[in-house]
């Protein structure tokens, strides 16, 4: 007589977990490389696109970082 016992619960929350894991891990590599896209797009503006805008050198990074990170 055979007999099988499968068990899923452990390894299949496990492996949810791990996934969930390199999910996130990807998604902050993508929004860090937006940020620095964002932010040497920004250091290519003149000083002078910059004022148009509002803005100064000094206030690159946080404006690159509101606009990736919502913060």
């Amino acid at each position: 007589m055979a007999y099988v016992s499968v068990n899923t619960g452990v390894s299949t929350q496990l492996l949810g977990r791990v996934s969930d894991y390199f999910a996130g891990l990807r998604q902050s590599f993508a929004d860090h490389r937006l940020y620095q896209k964002t932010l040497d797009e920004l250091k290519g503006l003149s000083n002078r696109e910059l004022a148009d805008l509002g803005m100064y050198r000094g206030d690159l990074h946080r404006v690159a970082r509101e606009a990736v990170y919502g913060q």
